[in-house]
């Protein structure tokens, strides 16, 4: 019991590198990656959502908090939010619901009881728009809350440091 537990008190700050939470092909990629790069997703947060490694880092550092349901849940908007197909948006809509939203979602996210009803009574005709709400409240909780932590995280850190490790490997 202790062994399992051991795991779950582990914080962000004691992994030594991101790559365990990312599928091995990314890993390298990163490692490629321009200070510039890096230094940029410090400046904007969209930025960081924006550029495919920014997010993946991102992703980790929120599973390394437990929050990953998070930024699934604000990918699973980007999604949606490009359907056209009125069956296809009410499937994925009811899909979202489910895994984020209700009050029995396995992945769910922090709102209040008026925004999940209002969010249910959209989906009874969903359009682009039926998650905006809500996608907002979580990006913002995001941007002021996990992102700073993320900009002092190891993996952050690390990330920086072998950019410009690698920066410095490649002008010699």
């Amino acid at each position: 019991m202790k062994t399992r537990l051991g795991c779950l008190s582990h914080k962000s700050d004691s992994y030594s590198d991101f790559s365990e939470f990312l599928p091995p092909e990314k890993t390298t990629r990163c490692m490629k990656l321009t200070t510039d790069e890096v230094v940029r997703w410090a400046e904007s947060f969209d930025y960081l959502l924006s550029h495919k490694h920014g997010l993946a880092a991102f992703r980790a550092f929120l599973k390394t908090e437990f929050s990953d349901e998070n930024i699934e849940f604000w990918m699973a908007c980007e999604e949606y939010k490009k359907i056209k197909s009125p069956a296809k948006m009410a499937t994925k809509a009811n899909k979202i619901f489910d895994e984020f939203i209700d009050v029995h979602a396995p992945r769910e996210v922090n709102i209040d009881f008026q925004t999940r009803q209002t969010t249910r009574q959209n989906l009874q005709e969903p359009t682009a728009s039926s998650f905006s709400d809500i996608q907002g409240r979580v990006y913002s909780l995001m941007e002021k809350d996990s992102y700073p932590r993320f900009l002092r995280s190891k993996i952050y850190l690390d990330i920086v440091n072998n950019a410009q490790t690698s920066c410095q490997r490649r002008s010699v």
